[in-house]
Parts: C-alpha cells; sequence; structure tokens
C-alpha cells in the first residue's frame, strides 16, 4: 500500500464510518478515541524507551566489525574496530537499513551493500557504501519492487538477491555484475527464490524455492548458461535452512528435516555418494551455522527450548573444539573473522539486549565488543523468566516462558498479560523485552508468552498443528493457558490481558471473540481480522505463501471456513476494551484489516482505541511512533487491566 494523496483522500473519507469517534490527525499519527498520554507517565517510561542493541552485521576486511544499532530515530549501519571501541556511523537516513552484507576479504572493491524501504511499505531498494569514497550508490531499481537477500561472491565481482521486479508477483534470483553494473534476472521459475552462495569459483549459485514452512526445493544454477538444476530430497518434502559450499571443496553444508522431526546440519558429499548427518544427536533444529574461510572449522547454533546452544567442530574429523562459557539467551548473526582466528555472533538475554561477542578460538576467549545502553537502568535488577508448560484440549504439552513480577508476598495475586508471537510460523524467544520489564516492575503484572501449537522450534508435526481447517486449534491452546492461570495461586484469573502481532493480532481478536468473558481487554497489532480479506489485499508477491498456511480462499469451503472463523464476523462477540494499532503502509496486513474490526466492534457498543500511524508499515520501526505507542499501551493496560 503505497501512502499517495489519493490513498490518504480515502483513508479520511472513512472516517465519518467508523461511530462514535473522533479521527484526529497530527502530523504523520491518527488517532481515535486516545487520551491524552499523562506526561507523569512518559517521563517513567523515558529510560526504558531508551535502550538499545546491537546487532552483529558482518566482518570488514580490515578487522573491523558491521553493527546495526540505533542512535537517532532508526536502526543504521555502523563501524567497531575494537572491543567496546567507539561506533563509527555510517549511515544516515530517516528510515531504518537493514540487510547489511559486507564485501568479502578479497573482495575487488570494500563496502557493504544495505536495504531501506519507504515508510515500511518493504518495497526495500539495494545501496552500495563505498568504503573509499563514502559515496552510496543505488543497485535496484528504485521502483516498486523488493529487492532483499544478498550474497556477494568470495572476489565480490557478482551479487545475487531476490527481487520481484520482473512482475511484481513473483520473486526472482537476479545476478549482477558489480564492475560493469549489468543486471539481469538468474531464475524464473516462478515463486519465491532465494540466492544461497556462490561456489568459491563463482562459477556456480546455490538456490532455494520456498514453498511453505515445511516445504523448500534447493537447486543450482550455472550462472553462465542460466541452467537450473534442482536437487533430490530425501522423503520428497522437507523444510531447508542454510545452504553452502563446502569451503574445502568437498561439497555442501546444509540444515534441513529431511525425514526427521527437526531441522538438522548435513554434509553432502557428492563424489563420495554420501549424506553425513552432523548433528543428529540433537533433538532440536539448527538454525544457523558458518564455516571458517579455509574450511577446518565449522560453527553452528541449535534452538534448544528457545534458548540457543553454540557448538564448533573440527570438519575433518567432526569432533567438538572447545568454546568459552557463552551467556545464556538467543544467539545468531554467526560469521568467522577474515583470517579464521575469531568467531563474531550477536548474543541477546533476558535481562540484557542484543550485544556482540567474539570468540577468540585458539585461546578460547570470549571477548565483548558492543555494551549497548540500557537507558541508565539497573540490569541486576531486570527479571528473567522460566520456562513451563500446560496442557491443553488435547493433552498436549504447550511450551510458555513466565515473567513473574519480583517480591509478590504470601496471598497476593496480580493481573496478567498473555503475549502472543506472529507468523504464526514464528517463535517466542526469552529475550530483552523493555515493555515487559516494565510491567513487571511498576506495573506489577505478570507476563506469559508461550509457543501455542503452529509455533517453529518444537518438530515439523507441532508446526503443522494449526494448518487450514486446524486454525482454532491454536486459539484452543490460549483457553488451555486461561485454565491454567485459573490454577495459579499468585495470578489474578479475572484481570487478564491479551497482546499480540500480525498473526498475534488475529489470536489476540479470536481469543477476545471465544473467552469474552475471561479476557479483560486486547491489543491488537497489525492483526488479521478475517483471512478471507487479508488474503485478497495482502501483497501479490506473498499471497501463495500464506494461502499454504492458512488455507486456500478460492475454494468454496476454504473460503466458508475462513468467513467463520472471523473475528470480523463475530466482532458482536467482542464486549471488551480493545486497543487497535496499524501501519498504513503494512504490505502484508494492509491496513484495511484493522479499519474494519475497529468499525465492526464500534458498531456493537464496543469500546475501541485505534491508532495508526502513516509512515510505517508492519510495525513501528521509527523511535517516536514506538514511543507514543509503547505509553499508549501502557496507559489502555492501566485503565483496562489494573482498572486505574
Amino acid at each position: 500500500m503505497r501512502t499517495t494523496l489519493l490513498a490518504l483522500t480515502l483513508l479520511a473519507a472513512v472516517a465519518p464510518s467508523i461511530h462514535a469517534a473522533e479521527r484526529i490527525d497530527v502530523g504523520n499519527r491518527i488517532s481515535e478515541n486516545l487520551p491524552e498520554i499523562p506526561a507523569e507517565l512518559i517521563d517513567s517510561l523515558n529510560q526504558y524507551q531508551n535502550t538499545r542493541g546491537a546487532g552483529f552485521a558482518g566482518w570488514t576486511g580490515d578487522g573491523c566489525i558491521l553493527i546495526s544499532t540505533r542512535f537517532a530515530e532508526t536502526s543504521q549501519a555502523h563501524r567497531v574496530c575494537q572491543p567496546l571501541g567507539m561506533r563509527e556511523q555510517l549511515t544516515f537516513y530517516k528510515e531504518p537499513v537493514a540487510g547489511i552484507t559486507a564485501s568479502p576479504a578479497k573482495a575487488w572493491r570494500q563496502g557493504f551493500v544495505f536495504a531501506k524501504d519507504k515508510g515500511g511499505d518493504e518495497f526495500s531498494q539495494l545501496y552500495w557504501f563505498d568504503n573509499a569514497t563514502r559515496t552510496t550508490t543505488l543497485l535496484t531499481d528504485g521502483k516498486r519492487s523488493q529487492n532483499n537477500g544478498t550474497v556477494l561472491s568470495d572476489d565480490g565481482g557478482l551479487m545475487a538477491y531476490r527481487s520481484t521486479s520482473r512482475n511484481g508477483k513473483d520473486t526472482d534470483v537476479w545476478l549482477r555484475d558489480t564492475r560493469s553494473g549489468e543486471a539481469r534476472a538468474l531464475v524464473t521459475a516462478g515463486g519465491s527464490w532465494n540466492a544461497m552462495d556462490f561456489s568459491p569459483d563463482g562459477k556456480r549459485l546455490l538456490v532455494s524455492q520456498y514453498l511453505a514452512a515445511d516445504d523448500s526445493r534447493p537447486g543450482e544454477v550455472d550462472i553462465a548458461t542460466g541452467k537450473l538444476t534442482l536437487f533430490p530430497i530425501d522423503g520428497g518434502k522437507a523444510a531447508f535452512g542454510g545452504f553452502e559450499y563446502a569451503r574445502n571443496g568437498k561439497g555442501v553444508y546444509f540444515i534441513s528435516d529431511e525425514k526427521s522431526e527437526f531441522q538438522h546440519l548435513r554434509h553432502h558429499d557428492p563424489a563420495a555418494g554420501k549424506t553425513t548427518v552432523i548433528s543428529k544427536d540433537i533433538a532440536w533444529d539448527v538454525t544457523a551455522f558458518a564455516q571458517s574461510p579455509d574450511g577446518s572449522r565449522l560453527a553452528y547454533i541449535t534452538n534448544e527450548d528457545g534458548i540457543s546452544t553454540v557448538r564448533l567442530i573440527d570438519t575433518a574429523s567432526l569432533k567438538p573444539v572447545a568454546l568459552p562459557k557463552l551467556p545464556i539467551g538467543v544467539s545468531g548473526g554467526l560469521q568467522f573473522s577474515p583470517d579464521g582466528r575469531r568467531l563474531a555472533m550477536s548474543i541477546n538475554t533476558a535481562t540484557s539486549p542484543s550485544d556482540v561477542y567474539v570468540i577468540d578460538i585458539g585461546k578460547s576467549e570470549l571477548t565483548r565488543w558492543t555494551a549497548s545502553e540500557v537507558g541508565g537502568l539497573d540490569t541486576a535488577a531486570f527479571t528473567a523468566p522460566t520456562l513451563v508448560r500446560f496442557k491443553s484440549f488435547d493433552g498436549r504439552s504447550i511450551p510458555a516462558f513466565y515473567y513473574r513480577p519480583a517480591g509478590l508476598k504470601p496471598g497476593e495475586k496480580v493481573p496478567v498479560l498473555i503475549s502472543i508471537h506472529g507468523g504464526p510460523e514464528a517463535q517466542a524467544f526469552p529475550t530483552f523485552s523493555p515493555q515487559i520489564q516494565y510491567l513487571l516492575k511498576h506495573l506489577r503484572v505478570a507476563v506469559l508468552v508461550p509457543n501455542v501449537r503452529g509455533s517453529s522450534g518444537y518438530g515439523k508435526t507441532y508446526l503443522s498443528l494449526d494448518n487450514g481447517y486446524l486454525r482454532k486449534d491454536s486459539v484452543r491452546d490460549i483457553g488451555a493457558l486461561l485454565d491454567w492461570i485459573a490454577r495459579q495461586p499468585e495470578m489474578d484469573k479475572d484481570r487478564v490481558g491479551v497482546y499480540g502481532g500480525s498473526y498475534g493480532g488475529y489470536m489476540v481478536l479470536a481469543s477476545m471473540v471465544d473467552y469474552d468473558k475471561r479476557i479483560r481487554a486486547g491489543i491488537d497489532v497489525v492483526g488479521i481480522s478475517n483471512f478471507a480479506t487479508f488474503l485478497k489485499n495482502t501483497e501479490s508477491y506473498r499471497r501463495d505463501l500464506r494461502r499454504a498456511e492458512y488455507g486456500d480462499e478460492r475454494d468454496p469451503l476454504m473460503r466458508n471456513f475462513h468467513e467463520k472463523i472471523a473475528p470480523l464476523n463475530n466482532a458482536h462477540r467482542i464486549t471488551k476494551p480493545l486497543f487497535v494499532a496499524q501501519g498504513f503502509n503494512d504490505p502484508r496486513v494492509p491496513y484495511t484489516e484493522a479499519e474494519q474490526i475497529v468499525k465492526a466492534v464500534r458498531e456493537n457498543g464496543g469500546d475501541v482505541w485505534y491508532l495508526m500511524f502513516k509512515d510505517e508499515g508492519h510495525g513501528f520501526a521509527k523511535k517516536p511512533n514506538s514511543d507514543y505507542f509503547g505509553a499508549a499501551q501502557i496507559l489502555f493496560w492501566q485503565k483496562y487491566l489494573l482498572g486505574k
């Protein structure tokens, strides 16, 4: 959805049809029914809203690192050249930058590629930042196309990426000669394709087609001829993750769940006709891996009940290499230094935002390279969650992270907030959340973050338990969680709120429909209110991918099911206060999903707060917007969950 003058005019025109609410338009913010935010609340939130993290984005050829962090309103690219050293900001944009890809150490030029969209519309364009000249060059068409997923060849002469520029619907793999600037579509087989890795000689490219969370098709392209060869899949269907040529020249490494419940790290040697399952003895998903430049070492991360474990092996013997003790949290961005002696990653914990850590492999020493700010707050006072499990309607065990306010007195009962992740094939992790820490300390609200059926990380059977006609089974998991809450002596079952974004927003609405008497209030952020209208209006390049999860609305039976379960068509059953927040440029869940549920609930006498930002998309990436929404949601919980 583009923020055009015509679109905004049409948006304003629908305001009178939304009953009993004055639409206030201030700058980039549209609101209805929101009270003024008290100054004392803004002051109280100030420290929490000024925390920030740093994500590892890559090594530079001179041994420095690139990170993504925010010092103004949005996350930008920075360079750090020594542990806890100065962060040199390299990009300065109103919009956040993402997809930072550093040039390889042996590349013919040094710099990095990054992606940037406009107002959260996700039509991201790719840019080159040149280290020598400190200039930025647009690499893609600059039009209404989505471009991301950059991969560079070892000499930096070729750049592969995914783009919708050919027809706006299919995501092709494109190839760009970085010296001449010539670009051409390399894979145009239809559907959603990703570039994965160049061969060391730059003559071949590994690619993968994504059909659904449990179905990908790996292959290889001859760059000179464009010939695509799909690889056989053991068992016929599987999910695939990372996919790289072995740096020692012997086969490929990849992640897949072929004939397995979990996604394992594997090595295939075509010369020997042999596939080795490296992580076969670990009953959890491998989420990422990285090879040393000479191929002698391989590091990988497993996701074990939401906590990351990093392992390092010798590729010749597959024996483990000792690593120092790492902080308990969620790791990502794994990459060896150009000399292969160090291993960098980002680590996020429940009590500290993301920071970059580097392991000296020879010394088995861990060094922290960034120390992100937490608004001057005492991190020792932050609360880490415990992992709990509850039984659902069918006896299945459902995991959830439980954040308990500190210092509960005997007999004290506290309100509860259930926070539901999106995806739906995502997973909730015990990562740092300033909002949760504020709720715990200042509002004394317990927080439960469940991974209902359909979440990733717990095997492919669990992942598929909410597909198609099983959609409401995940909502029934929330009903089972409400039952569990009622049995906990420290939880007030009569003061329970629900919060969620995207698919989590649908879960909020559906839970408020089905369990209206047991839920005090809910906040829906960029949520789906009707799968039929959502599939009709979401961007065309996403539609088939979402049909694989939610069901094809072109099938009359499935469409009838979508209409039957739609919160929009059951809005009369939502009688408790609702807060709907939305980005106008959202290409995934269009703003019309928010407008229609707000209108329907109000027409049935419901109390609805509505907030929309004209310069945001699927979530709120700009700090002023995020801060305003954060304060508004705390005010909402104070009024409707705490009754103040």
